[in-house]
């Protein structure tokens, strides 16, 4: 098989806006999976997990969504029907054959909904920590939500402050995670950094994602799912993803979930053999059929 590695591939989904895609082909008998990432992130959080599933014979395809990584970024349409279409369309001119969709965080929501609208898209999603995201339930409002989520302005770091702060924020990150997440930002002229997701496009992404209701999408959910959930200490937010958890699992006709604890809620990137290997395991035993 090789590690043969289809890199700075740009495939255009909409009218001038072409998504970076990296490719790893597998082995006839392995599956195909496709990992999403989540908001304001980009697909390097996900190398570990790729190398690994190509390592044991899939095919995998990462992509860095619209407005991130080294993808277009046009000036409007960020919103959770644009992400879903982004990803129909990148898995239908692939040539995809009802790959796996995995995708963490928001990228969660973003497979599960293309799931439930386009089930013959996928033979089954994997949400890591996400998917099961409803910002209603946890904020009253959306101006509460606004509140509590807009990010903290690091333009004018240097690279090296921006460095510090993620390890001191992040401890038990690996080295790979840190610069994956350095990633997510360009370092300008100046030596200072910006983020490559422009904060206005960040805040619609996030009001898509207050608006969405998943909870509505798992009893007529025809795609079989897998969560994989993290419980990073905080008990009111590890309380209420179990409370998501237990009406997907009472409603869905068939998920199963998985914990990883204690856990990061980038837990793709911290534990990439351990996501991987259940991935791996939960294909072969024909789950996702």
């Amino acid at each position: 098989m090789g590690d043969r590695v289809i890199a700075d591939e740009q495939v255009e989904v909409a009218p001038g806006v072409r998504l970076y895609v990296e490719r790893r082909p597998g082995e006839p008998a392995g599956s195909s999976f496709v990992l999403v990432h989540g908001l304001a992130s980009n697909l390097r959080l996900w190398d570990g997990v790729a190398e690994d599933l190509h390592a044991r014979g899939h095919t995998v395809v990462a992509l860095d969504q619209r407005g991130h990584g080294r993808s277009d970024a046009p000036e409007g349409d960020y919103d959770l029907d644009t992400a879903v279409a982004d990803l129909a369309a990148l898995v239908g001119l692939l040539g995809l054959d009802r790959p796996i969709l995995v995708g963490q965080s928001w990228g969660g929501n973003v497979v599960l909904e293309l799931a439930w609208r386009r089930p013959e898209t996928a033979r089954g999603v994997a949400c890591v920590d996400g998917g099961i995201i409803e910002l209603a339930e946890w904020f009253p409002s959306w101006e509460a939500c606004l509140a509590a989520l807009t990010p903290p302005r690091l333009d004018g770091l240097e690279l090296g402050e921006l460095e510090a702060r993620m390890r001191a924020a992040s401890p038990d990150l690996p080295d790979r995670a840190i610069a994956a997440g350095l990633a997510n930002f360009r370092v300008r002229d100046d030596g200072r950094v910006e983020p490559r997701l422009a904060r206005p496009r960040h805040l619609q992404i996030l009001r898509s994602l207050w608006e969405h209701r998943p909870s509505t999408r798992f009893p007529t959910l025809a795609t079989p799912a897998l969560l994989i959930l993290a419980d990073s200490g905080d008990a009111a937010r590890t309380a209420a993803k179990r409370r998501a958890e237990a009406l997907a699992r009472a409603s869905a006709p068939r998920l199963r979930s998985r914990w990883f604890a204690p856990a990061h809620h980038d837990v793709h990137a911290q534990f990439p053999g351990r996501v991987a290997g259940l991935l791996d395991e939960t294909a072969r035993e024909g789950f996702f059929a």
